[in-house]
């Protein structure tokens, strides 16, 4: 299975240089797809397919639409996700966008990883080298174990004279015969705490390809978020509210943005929300209304004889005392713990 035509894995949207930034970042597919813009690229180790459950792997990156490339080079049993920066960039782009980042993860053999954390309780301190990890790497790996909770009840319904066996590996010469669940807890919490390690245990490999994707399509659209978040107005960078509502640079929308919120209150029809932004279209011009009140139950009271528009059927309605007072503490309040429905 390891020894297939090696595919070229590398994510490299070509893109004219006055394509806007969000056509280079964004993927044309951000569902299930990433697409062929995805500025993420996958390599994986020779040795790691050669297990029978490797194929399912391969399988979900294909559905994915993520390309990936077959190295022979160590650590074995490992795959290596990298950025890829486009060619050419945007230079609206910041730098740190596309910062060279690297994420590693290795699969490890429940008797090797048992090993590690023997290693690792025994000898913890500041002379203690950290199992799996390379002094001379900047990141550490992430660890993913498949089967570790089969292997260890497996280990512990064995008769005593069963325990010690011939190793399969040299890697796995000093593994210990058995470690209960709770010493494994505490070497996990150590290893996050003290190492900074995330260990990933699953149980197959199809538990182990679905957490393998959603890293992926995380890294892939990390970018996009990454810019956004960058941006003085991170929910209009597409021209859309966050909340749908459609908002230009120039403001126009965002009366429609203030009367969704209005609506956000408790029992706020479409015709109440109405009346409140044709008599104040923004939120600004009610706090200066506020402002401009001689007294507290002045503000508390100021929309309450608003009208509300019926369409001709029933008898004339306003806003009422309640929702005013709501509105007017949701504005005008220092008390973040202050209760607006008195009903609720």
């Amino acid at each position: 299975q390891g020894h297939g035509r090696p595919q070229r894995l590398t994510f490299e949207g070509q893109h004219a240089p006055g394509l806007p930034v969000l056509q280079v970042l964004q993927s044309k597919h951000t569902g299930r797809r990433l697409g062929a813009r995805a500025p993420v690229s996958l390599r994986l180790i020779a040795a790691l397919l050669e297990d029978a459950g490797a194929d399912v792997l391969l399988e979900a990156l294909g559905a994915l639409g993520c390309e990936y490339h077959i190295e022979p080079q160590r650590p074995a049993r490992s795959l290596r996700w990298t950025r890829t920066k486009p060619d050419p960039c945007p230079r609206t782009v910041p730098s740190e966008v596309w910062a060279a980042e690297e994420q590693v993860l290795l699969l490890l053999e429940p008797e090797e990883f048992l090993q590690g954390l023997r290693q690792l309780t025994q000898t913890c301190g500041p002379s203690c080298s950290v199992p799996w990890v390379c002094p001379e790497s900047s990141t550490g790996p992430h660890l993913a174990v498949i089967g570790l909770d089969a292997y260890l009840w497996y280990r512990s319904q064995q008769p005593s004279s069963q325990h010690v066996q011939q190793p399969e590996s040299p890697a796995v010469a000093c593994a210990p015969v058995t470690l209960s669940w709770p010493k494994v807890e505490e070497a996990l919490v150590l290893l996050q705490l003290w190492a900074h390690l995330d260990v990933l245990l699953v149980a197959s490999w199809q538990e182990l390809t679905q957490n393998i994707c959603a890293f992926t399509r995380a890294l892939a659209q990390r970018p996009l978020k990454q810019y956004r978040d960058s941006c003085a107005f991170s929910f209009c960078v597409a021209g859309r509210w966050a909340a749908g509502e459609r908002v230009a640079r120039d403001g126009t929308g965002l009366r429609g943005v203030w009367w969704r919120q209005i609506r956000q209150f408790h029992r706020v029809s479409p015709a109440v929300a109405d009346a409140i932004v044709t008599a104040f279209p923004s939120p600004r011009l009610l706090q200066q209304a506020y402002m401009s009140c001689s007294s507290e139950q002045e503000r508390l009271a100021l929309l309450a004889d608003l009208p509300v528009k019926t369409g001709g059927v029933g008898r004339p309605r306003r806003v009422g005392p309640d929702l005013s007072r709501r509105i007017c503490l949701f504005l005008t309040t220092t008390n973040p713990e202050l209760l607006l429905d008195l009903s609720s």
